[in-house]
């Protein structure tokens, strides 16, 4: 039997199974493959919807990418009240049915309106999945390994993105280089969407042998049920541990959004807290890179194939520098890696700010479409400088502010508040997302060099806020978060 010692307080039994808890993660985590592979499916077929539906206005392109983080905003503000009355696993399987109804009504929209709708639909989904899986891995977790565990979820974000990057990449070689092009009954860009039913299917299938949170379980009176779980999970006598929630739940009230206020400082600190990291992780402008890159390096002379094929290397290094992540986070601690990120990101998001404002630009003549004017030209070198900027900011980002944010968020928060303040700061996440997303493509025609200049400007601000209010939570214990709170009070 394969178990590790643990280093945590004496209220937890000191071993655990080791396989039985990260298969257990890996489930959970799945809703993030979900996450990640209908949140960026749309960077493939974008192009060939605008097409389809004939959106040529820069705001109503946006806003048909980013409607579905709206969808993630409300999702994710129910998310965890949901989770709160009817259990993590409950949730988790009714974001897998939104995920596969999401993927076959996209898939065969009617028209741009319901394909909107269904977009919204995967959203919520999304918010949904936000909240419950990392909540969910944080319950089950050991102290000492809690980080890494966690860090899956993000790890099969950036695994989804991975696998739309590539699946879309086949599908537009097999359809002869077009998502616009017919694949049997349909165009290839309805497969990109179409073939989210069969990750869902799965996800749902596990969802529903996984056991319930045993922190839900032991808060629902269920003492035997959340024996059995911590049983599987750790070696030896699980009833302290059993003690040591109910009595963490005991000292709780009923979770209330107006529990988060606080008359000093409007919201308590600690929320302030997981409100900016949650907003800084998206006005980096990560997601501008995931939703959009296609697009980017189109506007710079790649054609669509070579779009594609670029995409696909910047969501590989999205995956390995996760791996990274997932291997220094108990090690180095959350803060250190978070503020390397910062530097890093601050850095090449500078150098493409640079590349873009000085490179020339497509000017206004015969034969010269309207829509490329004002696009810059770079040469064979900038390009190179360009694609490994972009490249290394992802690398930066995937190591750092990608898994640590959803760690954080977590596992910093008290358990007397960690439902509510998990739902308010995953939607700040996504209206985050949201904003970004819908203003992108409207300032990447006025100037890609202003766009990846505000870029580096929040990359630079998010170092100072996480020196300065960030504290290290590494092999804390979830009961333990009050003094998180007062320490920032």
């Amino acid at each position: 039997m394969n178990v590790a010692s643990a280093t945590q307080a004496d209220t937890e039994p000191s071993k655990y199974h080791v396989g039985k808890v990260v298969a257990l993660a890996i489930v959970a985590a799945l809703g993030g493959f979900l996450f990640g592979y209908d949140s960026s499916v749309i960077n493939g077929a974008n192009k060939a919807v605008f097409a389809e539906f004939n959106i040529t206005d820069g705001f109503i392109q946006g806003f048909v990418v980013s409607i579905a983080l709206l969808g993630s905003a409300v999702g994710a503000f129910v998310g965890g009240k949901l989770a709160q009355r009817f259990g993590r696993r409950r949730v988790m399987l009714v974001a897998a049915v939104l995920f596969l109804i999401a993927g076959i009504g996209t898939g065969l929209p009617i028209g741009i309106a319901d394909f909107m709708l269904w977009r919204v639909v995967g959203g919520f989904a999304i918010g949904l999945a936000a909240v419950v899986s990392p909540m969910y891995i944080s319950e089950i977790a050991p102290a000492d390994v809690r980080g890494r565990l966690t860090s899956l979820f993000q790890f099969a974000i950036v695994i989804g993105i991975f696998a739309t990057q590539l699946v879309n990449q086949v599908i537009v070689t097999i359809a002869d280089g077009s998502a616009s092009n017919d694949i049997g009954p349909l165009q290839a860009w309805q497969w990109m969407f179409i073939l989210m039913v069969i990750p869902a299917a799965i996800y749902g299938l596990l969802a529903a042998r996984l056991p319930e949170s045993p922190r839900y379980l032991v808060e629902a009176d269920r003492f035997d049920e959340a024996k059995v779980v911590l049983e599987r999970i750790f070696v030896g006598d699980v009833m302290p541990k059993i003690q040591s929630i109910r009595s963490s739940i005991d000292a709780e009230v009923e979770q209330k959004f107006s529990d988060l206020r606080s008359k000093k400082h409007v919201l308590l600190p600690i929320v302030w807290l997981g409100l900016g990291l949650a907003v800084f992780q998206q006005f980096v402008g990560i997601n501008a890179v995931f939703y959009y890159s296609n697009l980017i390096w189109a506007s710079v002379g790649f054609d669509e194939s070579e779009a594609f094929t670029t995409s696909t290397i910047i969501s590989i290094v999205n995956v390995v520098f996760t791996i990274v992540a997932i291997l220094l986070i108990d090690r180095v601690g959350r803060k250190p890696l978070l503020l390397v990120g910062s530097l890093g990101m601050a850095v090449t998001l500078g150098t493409l700010a640079v590349v873009f404002i000085t490179a020339p630009k497509i000017v206004a003549g015969a034969g010269v479409a309207e829509s490329t004017v004002g696009n810059p030209i770079l040469s064979d070198n900038l390009g190179i400088v360009a694609v490994v900027s972009l490249n290394l900011f992802v690398a930066f980002f995937a190591a750092t502010w990608g898994p640590i944010v959803w760690v954080l968020l977590g596992e910093m928060f008290p358990n007397s508040i960690r439902a509510a303040a998990l739902s308010i700061t995953v939607m700040a996440n996504w209206i985050a997302n949201f904003v970004v997303s819908e203003t992108f493509p409207e300032l990447a025609k006025a100037s890609l060099g202003i766009a990846y200049g505000l870029f580096t400007l929040f990359a630079v601000l998010s170092f100072f806020y996480v020196w300065r209010f960030v504290k290290e939570t590494k092999g804390a214990e979830l009961e333990a978060m009050e003094a998180l709170d007062e320490q920032l009070a």
